[in-house]
């Protein structure tokens, strides 16, 4: 069994999820912010989820605070931003940190299955983690790769 199954991460309302519930599942994990110049990535996001959820695709948001102050809120907050607006569907998570000592394990994992020019380290809102149906990281994407940049990434592991 792959590792990415072993891991769980709170949601927005502080409950435990188990990334086992996304096995078979194709899985892209993005960490975002609502203050940040590429937050209307969150549109193309949507419409990745909207497209192709149904064919096994799934979308998880994880905030992050690290960079440039960028999502500042509370997890309520975030949730109304998201939905509000851009109609964010999609699963989002609470607050989290993805560089550091204190980095959810979840992301120190993809980090080191799929390091990048800055070795382990993640430069920015929206670097995004696509893994395939069996939970292994197969691409890592930088934060200015739009959401369709990814589509024919993701219609090859669907």
């Amino acid at each position: 069994m792959s590792q990415f199954y072993n891991f769980t991460a709170k949601d927005l309302q502080a409950n435990d999820v188990s990334m086992e519930q996304y096995k078979g599942k194709v899985v892209l994990i993005v960490n975002t912010a609502s203050e940040c110049g590429l937050t209307p990535q969150f549109e193309g996001l949507e419409a990745l989820y909207k497209n192709y959820r149904d064919q096994g695709l799934e979308i998880l948001g994880f905030p992050c605070n690290q960079f440039g102050k960028q999502e500042p809120g509370d997890e309520k907050s975030i949730a109304e931003g998201c939905v509000v607006n851009y109609g964010v569907t999609f699963p989002m998570f609470s607050k989290i940190e993805v560089n550091g000592d204190n980095a959810h394990p979840l992301f120190k994992y993809l980090k080191k299955e799929l390091g990048s020019i800055l070795g382990s380290k993640i430069k920015w809102n929206f670097t995004k983690f696509l893994i395939d149906r069996d939970g292994k990281p197969v691409k890592r994407f930088a934060p200015t790769t739009k959401p369709s940049g990814l589509e024919k990434d993701i219609k090859k592991l669907l």
